[in-house]
């Protein structure tokens, strides 16, 4: 099959999902083009059937904010059209939903069909489509697309709350990860023979938005670390940056006991040196890194909230608080990591569990099915 794919190309779940998504389909053969203004923040600069198609939105002194949903339904129907496209496969329903329904309208009008996939991730549905502004355009745009999809129960059951969407229209297929990369014992402990020095190694992976709470991290690493010698690795970028790092100067947390290492692509080889993973958001449809954590064996922390309790088992593969429990959560890690055997029976159930229920093969094959369902 061709395949379009479009996300939001920056440091994001979403964007690490559809992306490694269009790899997987062209691993397995399928023709991939992905459709959107940048390339995808983890896509390589060339791999075999993969192609990217830049959206090109004009600058024009009469535009204040520069339409991108139209220039993107416009390259949309182009790609569609020279390529022979199947399927538009679009993360996120705003604005990339609605704007493959445009792109599908326009094929319409020259006897051509294409089918549109949404999957939906998170603060589509959660924020940015409730807002008042927005609520009438992604019902719409949901109820346009031919199939809808999910990253977890709880996010179906809040589309179909929210927009009234009949519980029917919204498949869940959940994130996924490759068990070959995402395999603690596939990488050397680099991390921790830099940062380590025979401390535990706690670590938190995001896009550092206000709902990522990092500074609850910091706090949380603050009470741990007076109880057990250890090092907090920070990895990502974003608006709440400066304001950790602040935070760990008022705390008198210094520079060899935190590490900000900003965006980096490959997570799988540091997660692999992890002793514990923090979550703690108080939002989340899903919660993709903690399961690239599980998978590398390395317990979970969260607050429990959304779709993150789909992921982590509570007492099992890692630990669930209320949000804002800042000393709960650091109760937890401390328990975890002074108990050597209790840390190891709880890494390799993590590690069986996010294999056996998000296999990268088994999710990349309902995909599959999805896209030929409907077809002659």
């Amino acid at each position: 099959m061709k395949i379009g794919i479009t996300c939001y190309p920056t440091y994001g779940g979403s964007g690490v999902v559809a992306t490694e998504l269009g790899i997987a389909l062209a691993e397995k053969g399928h023709e991939v083009h992905f459709i959107t203004y940048q390339q995808p923040f983890r896509l390589p600069m060339f791999l075999p059937r993969v192609f990217f198609h830049e959206v090109d939105v004009g600058r024009y002194p009469l535009f204040e904010y520069p339409p991108y949903d139209l220039a993107l339904a416009v390259r949309m129907h182009e790609v569609v059209i020279n390529e022979g496209l199947d399927v538009l496969h679009v993360h996120y329903a705003i604005p990339h939903a609605t704007s493959a329904w445009i792109a599908k309208e326009m094929l319409r009008d020259q006897g051509r069909d294409i089918k549109v996939i949404t999957t939906l991730h998170g603060t589509d549905i959660t924020i940015v489509g409730q807002d008042r502004s927005f609520h009438a355009i992604t019902k719409f745009s949901i109820e346009r697309s031919d199939q809808v999809t999910a990253v977890s129960s709880f996010l179906k059951d809040e589309t179909v709350r929210a927009f009234g969407c009949t519980a029917g229209r919204v498949e869940v297929i959940g994130n996924f990860v490759d068990p070959v990369l995402y395999d603690r014992s596939a990488h050397p402990p680099m991390l921790r023979e830099q940062l380590g020095h025979g401390r535990k190694i706690l670590m938190h992976i995001s896009n550092f938005r206000p709902v990522k709470r990092v500074l609850d991290v910091v706090q949380i690493f603050d009470r741990v670390r007076k109880e057990i010698p250890s090092v907090l690795v920070m990895v990502g970028d974003g608006p709440d940056r400066q304001a950790a790092e602040e935070e760990a100067r008022a705390l008198g947390i210094e520079h060899d006991e935190i590490h900000f290492l900003g965006k980096i692509d490959a997570v799988a080889p540091i997660l692999a040196s992890a002793d514990l993973f923090l979550l703690p958001t108080d939002r989340e449809s899903f919660g993709l890194s903690a399961l690239e954590a599980l998978a590398c064996g390395v317990p979970s922390l969260a607050y429990d909230v959304g779709g993150i309790v789909e992921v982590i088992k509570d007492g099992v593969t890692g630990a669930l608080c209320p949000v804002g429990d800042i000393d709960g959560m650091a109760a937890a890690a401390v328990a975890i990591l002074s108990d050597d055997a209790r840390w190891h029976t709880m890494s390799a159930a993590a590690a069986a569990d996010a294999r056996a229920r998000f296999a990268k093969d088994q999710v990349v094959a309902q995909y599959e099915q999805l896209y030929l369902q409907g077809r002659g």
